[in-house]
């Protein structure tokens, strides 16, 4: 089954950063912004990720929560977390059964060259556990403030 706006989101429980475990439906009754990157420390994914963490005051005046979605370890995200000094959690996706749920785990194709990764993906969830919005193949310039923008229309 696609995913598309109006369904249910996959419900997961997997590591987080500082050695937590985390369950998606136990965060109902809240918006839940859930954005997929390839990879801790790179620089899109961390002008994304800081991209977040600055407009935190403004999500968490929507009483959003945010969670970023690799396949990094804990102790990759621990770090990234640390040096960036990012607000919000970050999931740990080391068998891809995220990934795979939420259909992001895409063939990719850079200089000619084909293989699997992560597409950089964002999931808006509404409070009753189901997707509001969709945005594939992100953009990481605007895309915060647009999501930011759709969270609070919610």
């Amino acid at each position: 089954m696609a995913l598309e706006a109006g369904t249910d989101a996959p419900d997961f429980t997997q590591p987080t950063d500082g050695g937590q475990t985390l369950t998606l439906s136990s965060l109902r009754g809240k918006p839940v912004i859930l954005y997929f990157y390839p990879k801790d420390d790179t620089p899109g994914c961390t002008k994304e990720a800081c991209g977040f963490r600055d407009l935190m005051p403004d999500f968490s005046a929507a009483d959003a929560v945010i969670l970023g979605v690799s396949k990094d370890t804990v102790a990759k995200h621990d770090k990234f977390k640390a040096k960036h000094e990012l607000p919000f959690t970050l999931v740990s996706d080391e068998d891809g059964s995220i990934c795979e749920a939420y259909e992001t785990w895409v063939e990719k194709n850079m200089y000619g060259r084909k293989y699997m990764g992560i597409e950089r993906a964002t999931f808006l969830i509404d409070s009753n556990g189901k997707i509001a919005r969709i945005w594939r193949k992100v953009k990481v310039k605007g895309h915060v403030e647009e999501v930011l923008e759709a969270v609070k229309a919610l």
